[in-house]
């Protein structure tokens, strides 16, 4: 129902009218962006914005020059993919400490593809994992 006044307003931004060319690179680009416009519409669990994404790498930017000395590539790629496991578990309601020492914990024991993937942050409880580092601590 919404996608109606949208149409309208694609037609319109894709006409030659002389009283819009004024705006020509502006609507050049909006015109370019109409796809991902579509697309966001039609899918409401999408965040018109990535601020929930730049809040997470904010407390990494005041290392980056540093990272820039990690010695090798690969070490530079194995810190961003431990970042970005850590951020993804945050992201999934875990405390970093608490699930670093719970895949630690039972990494060396998975063989199996599944059983690698039953530790990634979106399948692990947070409330089991809450209990477990309990227990550990307690």
């Amino acid at each position: 129902f919404f996608l109606v006044p949208i149409i309208s307003i694609h037609v319109i931004l894709s006409s030659n009218s002389s009283k819009l060319f004024v705006f020509q690179e502006t609507l050049s680009y909006c015109l370019d962006q109409w796809p991902r416009l579509i697309v966001y519409l039609e899918d409401g669990r999408l965040s018109i914005d990535n601020n929930a994404t730049e809040n997470a790498i904010r407390p990494f930017v005041p290392g980056r020059k540093n990272w820039l000395f990690a010695g090798i590539p690969e070490g530079a790629e194995a810190s961003a993919a431990l970042f970005g496991l850590l951020e993804t578990a945050k992201a999934n309601g875990h405390e970093p400490d608490s699930y670093l020492r719970f895949i630690f914990e039972k990494l060396p024991y998975a063989t199996k593809l599944e059983e690698y993937e039953a530790l990634l942050p979106w399948n692990v409880n947070p409330q089991k994992l809450a209990i477990e580092a309990f227990n550990i601590g307690g």
